[in-house]
């Protein structure tokens, strides 16, 4: 199985992920013509995709998903109050090139096996996905204000998991460009993972079996990666777990994809 982030942030996000023959996107929230580069830049042509998974309908997830659709006749997958929330934001797309996904019913596609869940944020209907290879996978849990039991039961065990540290409640609440109302928005339970918040639940994640965690969705203005990663590592020291050898930590950039993980089955 491959896992790769194009882009991951408050400012655009797409992952890519590939078992068999099966290449997909989970979101597309950059315009088309950067998503077509940087799959090509991995090695991947855009047309060879199988189709384009979506989270929920906020711009830095949706951006690029009906030009990418149309151009390349993928199908998109989100939930039907989502795609009423995305339709007047993306354009038309093709009936043939809608399909509607609900909320813990997991189905096939292609040769991955995909798990859907639901996750606390402001929007329609968002969710968070799973997606299964042989006996690996890969979870992302991004854009959730807690980690409740619910997300933690739906991705307990992933081999891999995108996990978002999204702020540095200090630095956002003293954000000058951000008003009372935003910022009470990012520190509710439907709106971001703070540092601290996504360590506490990295460590419930490597209770449950997950030794590869990328920090991703960091915001541009109130975090650096180099925070996120230490908050995270304390944590992980406090609790005698190594950084580097019992688990792989890293964080996912904002504007340029990371490397291609490959996630080799178990026997």
């Amino acid at each position: 199985m491959y896992f790769c982030s194009l882009y991951s942030g408050s400012s655009g996000n797409a992952l890519f992920c590939q078992y068999g023959n099966t290449r997909l996107l989970i979101d597309a929230g950059k315009a088309g013509r950067n998503l077509e580069g940087a799959l090509r830049s991995i090695g991947v042509e855009p047309e060879s995709l199988s189709g384009i998974l979506i989270t929920h309908e906020h711009s830095d997830h949706i951006q690029g998903a009906g030009i990418m659709a149309r151009r390349f006749k993928l199908p998109l997958f989100a939930t039907q109050d989502t795609w009423r929330a995305m339709e007047g934001k993306i354009g038309k797309i093709p009936g043939e090139l809608i399909r509607t996904v609900q909320a813990g019913r997991s189905f096939w596609l292609g040769e991955i096996g995909v798990e859907s869940f639901s996750v606390p944020h402001d929007a329609a209907d968002p969710v968070g996905y799973r997606l299964w290879g042989g006996n690996t996978s890969i979870a992302t849990a991004t854009d959730l204000g807690e980690f409740t039991e619910d997300v933690f039961g739906a991705i307990r065990g992933s081999t891999l998991v995108l996990l978002e540290s999204n702020h540095d409640p200090d630095m956002l609440r003293a954000n000058p460009h951000y008003n009372a109302r935003l910022k009470a928005r990012i520190l509710g339970d439907h709106g971001h993972l703070s540092n601290d918040a996504c360590a506490g639940a990295l460590l419930r994640l490597i209770s449950g079996g997950t030794r590869h965690v990328i920090l991703g969705h960091l915001s541009g203005e109130n975090n650096t990666p180099v925070l996120a990663r230490r908050v995270s590592e304390g944590a992980m020291l406090r609790e005698g777990i190594r950084p580097g050898e019992d688990v792989l930590l890293s964080v996912a950039m904002r504007e340029e994809h990371g490397e291609i993980y490959i996630l080799k089955e178990t026997e």
